[in-house]
């Protein structure tokens, strides 16, 4: 397995709606913070979650967040 690519230093602050999404987890995307597919072959696959309400979310960018798909911080550290 191929480890994540840091796609930001900083989180994607994002208005969702509600809904399913997929959180890219390996960095590749060309859609950041979002899966458009380009993990395949990296043994790294997206993170699925809901969004029960309409709000702002903090979404991890680094790769490196205990709180997947949200935003702790880590960032900072790397």
């Amino acid at each position: 397995m191929k480890k994540p690519i840091i796609a930001a230093r900083q989180p994607a602050a994002k208005e969702l709606k509600p809904g399913v999404y997929f959180w890219c987890a390996c960095g590749r995307s060309s859609n950041q913070p979002f899966c458009d597919g380009s993990h395949k072959g990296t043994g790294i696959n997206p993170v699925e979650f809901k969004m029960e309400e309409q709000k702002t979310v903090y979404l991890c960018q680094c790769k490196q967040t205990k709180n997947k798909p949200f935003c702790d911080g880590t960032h900072r550290t790397l």
